[in-house]
């Protein structure tokens, strides 16, 4: 059997063989909805600020929100489970037809999560019945004020006597907050000072929807601020109290921004077909552009091997994610760099892919118009990439010495409830270790990544004789290279345990650590020309720019023929105008 030349979706020939029958339905039923409404309609319904509606009632009817939100043991589908390994591609899918799509869903994703957390059965039971009658949900933590300081939120409860209270305060930037019967909100008690989670109702009298918050890609979404105004809160509306409350926040956050990594790598799959297809398709001088522009092959072909990176990444980081414990935490290095990392590969794909078609990006009636914002725009909501970067750093200590050895485990593709991620434990990031990230190389022959791990080894050695000063640690701007090169060793690691457990071929891992060698030297490079460092850091920082992937054209162009370009014309929707529109040029 033939090894894999890439690991991309394609709604055409979408890959059930690890799905139970009920799964596989699901994404069955949201294929046929969406090839039946075509892409026509999708970016009419964007263009003309649509709200999803027809999809909303289509998913209510199929129970496919309730399938894969509710958790085991909540209402009466057996099917039903939180299960990552369904949530996640689910989001990919959902954004390979439009990020609107995907957002509406990720918003319920982190409506539904701090419930599941909570310790209130009644708030469960009621979830679960919401569920199943097609609803979508919000999550209300966000503050226009405070912005990222959370600790500065100002929604409070206020007690009133008798186990009653009061809430108050505005929640800013919260989707599906104009359409959710259940918007788990954060604030404190006014009286003790402690946090707590409560929800509350969108259909309430002393519920405000203020506005709409307008972006430039929110023709399929609502997004928007609500407030509170004297709204009657009792014990049965409360989720949790106390630090714990706050902790929920986070871990809900440690869901939702997983997701989004997952749904760039669908935006820019989908993307990704149109600008083969356009480009190969296109004549100029009498030629295929592709034929006379070696750039344009270049650029299409990074940007297959990023994307192909990138969900190789998220495949592997799930399988990390569902085997978190109190014993095992190393999700919370590998999530964040889904957020940092992955969704900024998805925005640097989704550029090369806008320098190869240009003009033809901006058209309103192809995807690649929506992807080019939805691809940026993962990276800076959700928690901004750089505020991740920043939690990663922390574990670079014990990432590279601590070596403490963990149970092995493959892909993790049972179906079953993923009910540990809703029992996460915040703090002692300091504690957590990590095994020899070499085992990852082993029994690996090939160039690119032989060199890569030559880099990886110096920067080891750079730590270990030359680390920055705690005074520089705490110096975002000057540990922001440190930080890049810290994730491409934490990214490839995963993405070589991913490529052996998927049976890659060695020529797409080649090609995906050629650019890891790059960045990591172009890193290494920024380092030393805009910072002031010593001797021993600068001399690390060039050992690691000396070495530079192998260089074969003529590789490179038996690449594109056999990865790359065959991609034209291989995802055509209804309503597609990329491929067909000069064809007879």
């Amino acid at each position: 059997m033939s090894k894999r030349k890439s690991v991309l979706i394609n709604p055409d020939s979408y890959d059930y063989s690890k799905f139970d029958e009920r799964t596989k339905q699901v994404f069955e039923d949201t294929i046929a909805f969406m090839e039946k409404k075509g892409g026509a309609e999708i970016r009419n319904d964007i263009l003309q600020k649509v709200w999803q509606h027809d999809f909303i009632e289509y998913q209510a009817e199929h129970g496919i929100y309730a399938t894969l939100l509710t958790a085991e043991g909540y209402g009466d589908n057996p099917d039903a489970r939180f299960d990552l390994f369904r949530v996640c591609p689910f989001s990919e899918l959902l954004g390979f037809y439009s990020g609107g799509y995907q957002y509406c869903y990720q918003v319920s994703i982190l409506g539904v999560s701090p419930v599941w957390m909570g310790d209130n059965e009644e708030q469960k039971q009621d979830l679960a019945r919401l569920l199943n009658e097609g609803n979508v949900f919000a999550f209300g933590m966000s503050e226009k004020k405070p912005g990222a300081d959370l600790y500065s939120n100002a929604a409070n409860l206020r007690p009133v006597g008798d186990g009653t209270y009061v809430a108050n305060g505005e929640k800013y930037y919260i989707g599906n907050s104009d359409v959710a019967p259940k918007i788990p909100t954060l604030g404190k008690n006014l009286e003790s000072g402690e946090w707590c989670f409560w929800v509350v109702d969108c259909n309430n009298r002393h519920y405000n929807y203020v506005r709409n918050i307008n972006t430039k890609s929110d023709g399929l979404v609502n997004l928007g601020t609500f407030e509170m105004i004297e709204y009657p809160i009792t014990r049965a509306e409360i989720l949790k109290e106390g630090k714990a409350a706050f902790a929920d926040g986070l871990s809900t956050i440690n869901i939702g921004k997983f997701t989004c990594g997952w749904s760039s790598v669908g935006i820019v799959t989908h993307a990704l077909y149109e600008a083969v297809t356009h480009a190969n398709r296109r004549i100029l001088f009498e030629h295929r552009v592709t034929e006379i522009f070696p750039h344009i092959r270049s650029f299409l072909t990074e940007a297959y091997v990023r994307v192909n990176a990138m969900r190789l990444y998220c495949l592997r980081a799930t399988d990390y994610f569902r085997m978190m414990s109190p014993e095992d935490r190393r999700y919370l290095l590998f999530n964040p760099i889904v957020k940092n990392k992955v969704t900024r590969e998805g925005d640097k794909a989704m550029g090369l892919i806008m320098d190869v078609v240009c003009a033809k990006g901006y058209e309103a009636d192809t995807y690649m118009s929506e992807a080019m914002i939805s691809a940026g725009m993962y990276t800076r909501l959700e928690g901004t990439a750089h505020v991740n970067m920043a939690l990663v750093m922390k574990f670079m200590t014990n990432y590279f010495f601590s070596d403490k050895e963990y149970p092995e485990f493959g892909i993790v593709s049972e179906p079953k409830n993923d009910g540990n991620i809703f029992a996460q434990t915040m703090g002692g990031l300091a504690k957590i270790e990590f095994p020899d990230y070499g085992k990852a190389y082993i029994g690996v022959d090939i160039p690119n990544v032989k060199l890569f791990k030559k880099q990886v080894d110096i920067f080891r050695e750079l730590l270990m004789t030359g680390a920055p000063d705690v005074s520089l640690l705490k110096n975002m701007d000057y540990m922001l290279n440190w930080g890049e090169i810290f994730c491409n060793v934490v990214y490839a690691q995963l993405i070589l345990e991913s490529a052996k457990l998927y049976d890659v071929e060695d020529e797409l891992v080649d090609q995906i650590f050629a650019r890891f060698i790059r960045d990591t030297a172009k890193f290494a490079l920024d380092q030393v020309s805009s910072h002031d460092n010593t001797d021993v850091q600068t001399e690390y920082f060039w050992k690691i720019i000396d070495i530079v992937p192998t260089v074969d054209k003529e590789k490179d162009l038996k690449f594109w023929h056999e990865y790359v370009e065959v991609l034209d014309g291989c995802y055509m929707p209804k309503g597609n105008v990329v491929g067909l529109d000069h064809l007879d040029d």
